[in-house]
């Protein structure tokens, strides 16, 4: 590659009019093993960025083809990878493709490199995992740091898991020596009086210093005019009954609450939607079907791209307990019940129980899990009103002034290529 010698003024003086002509470039990562979270987050920010007053293009890198049916905020455009699948016990291995799971992470490895290389983001988040999946990031983190152009941010949820478990995975993973090395800054999407993810984790002083609490991400800015006036199912409108809705994100891990949430009895004059999500085996979506055939009062369906137009007419609501519902759950107010995962991260179990402490939800444990419990929780829920959420939920705004100030054009070139 050859380099325009700064002592070039013609060169120089065009190369850095190109600069500040072009549009600033963002990318948003995020490695998507399991359920639609991740992506969901990412979106959220795309479209958040885009609103910075700089109109940045956005390319989201993402680990999944069901990104392919998301409507992408206008600038902004989405690279899907080849997807790995998160087991049980944490391991991965390749979803859909017959190869190894290392031949997978060179594969996307390799890709992710190669869209970065050519896109040259003035900026880029990295989602939840400092190194990606399986490291899958570690080329291009050099790559970045070598260019010395891009500005590389890491974005946590709130919770991630118990601090004695995650830091031993830190340090195990060397993510506290990525983040030394690769990140700029650490954006927590949470309220540090809701859980103080700096302290809990333990993350010293010097990269403690590099955290910004932004604030939960409110959900309502998914509410777009069509979100808000559409109804997939024509379950609103005319004489149609009030509902109380079910969704379990990708639904791999929701085989449980599902079949629990289709034999429950519905609260008298209330029907029941339940979203089982595409990647339940065909299988367990089978038998969750079979046991809703013949009931007037609830409808299974396996995937809607937005679901929150839905969320926000609700009576009620059931789900896990994964970033992306809480912060659901905080937005809109709505009597809620989570069953949280429990393994083999106790993130959803944590967060459920401080939702619960503080009003927020009311949590079942998967092992007291059964259609007579959420059926008895459902009767008492749809005749009251929630409590107000006391969460800071201005994540979105801050995201974008703070995507301002690093998108604002640069006084000189850090480097000419």
């Amino acid at each position: 590659m050859t380099r325009i010698a700064p002592t070039d003024p013609l060169h120089f003086s065009a190369a850095l009019h190109q600069q500040r002509m072009r549009r600033p470039r963002v990318v948003l990562y995020s490695h998507d093993t399991l359920g639609f979270g991740h992506l969901r987050r990412n979106m959220l920010l795309a479209q958040a960025i885009r609103q910075c007053g700089h109109a940045p293009e956005v390319l989201l890198i993402a680990g999944m083809r069901e990104a392919g049916a998301f409507d992408m905020p206008d600038g902004v455009d989405c690279l899907t990878l080849p997807a790995y699948a998160k087991a049980a016990d944490g391991s991965y291995h390749a979803r859909d493709l017959g190869i190894g799971v290392d031949a997978l992470c060179d594969m996307r490895a390799a890709t992710i490199r190669a869209a970065v290389k050519n896109f040259r983001p003035d900026l880029m988040i990295v989602d939840n995992v400092p190194r990606g999946a399986q490291y899958e990031l570690a080329p291009t983190l050099r790559a970045l740091k070598r260019s010395g152009r891009t500005r590389v941010v890491l974005g946590l949820r709130d919770i991630i898991d118990r601090p004695s478990v995650m830091r031993q995975q830190w340090l195990r993973q060397r993510n506290f020596e990525a983040l030394q090395d690769h990140y700029d800054d650490i954006w927590v999407y949470g309220d540090p009086d809701f859980f103080p993810t700096a302290d809990e984790y333990g993350l010293g002083a010097e990269l403690s210093a590099r955290v910004t609490y932004t604030g939960y991400l409110d959900q309502r800015a998914r509410l777009s005019p069509d979100a808000q006036g559409a109804d997939p199912l024509q379950v609103t409108g005319g004489n149609a009954r009030p509902f109380v809705l079910c969704q379990v994100g990708g639904g791999r891990d929701g085989v449980a609450l599902c079949t629990a949430f289709a034999g429950a009895p519905m609260p008298a004059g209330h029907q029941g939607i339940l979203i089982t999500g595409t990647q339940m085996s065909a299988a367990d979506r089978g038998r969750i079907a079979t046991l809703a055939q013949g009931r007037s009062d609830l409808t299974v369906v396996d995937f809607i791209a937005e679901p929150v137009g839905l969320a926000a007419r609700a009576a009620a609501l059931v789900s896990m307990c994964g970033y992306n519902t809480a912060c659901e759950m905080m937005s809109f107010g709505l009597p809620a019940l989570v069953v949280p995962r429990v393994r083999p991260r106790s993130e959803q179990l944590i967060r459920a129980q401080r939702m619960q402490d503080r009003g927020i939800a009311r949590m079942i444990h998967p092992d007291a899990l059964s259609p007579a419990a959420i059926g008895d929780w459902l009767q008492g829920a749809v005749a009251r009103q929630a409590a107000p959420t006391r969460v800071d939920l201005g994540g979105l705004s801050r995201v974008t002034d703070m995507a301002a100030q690093m998108l604002a054009p640069r006084t000189r070139l850090r480097r000419l290529a």
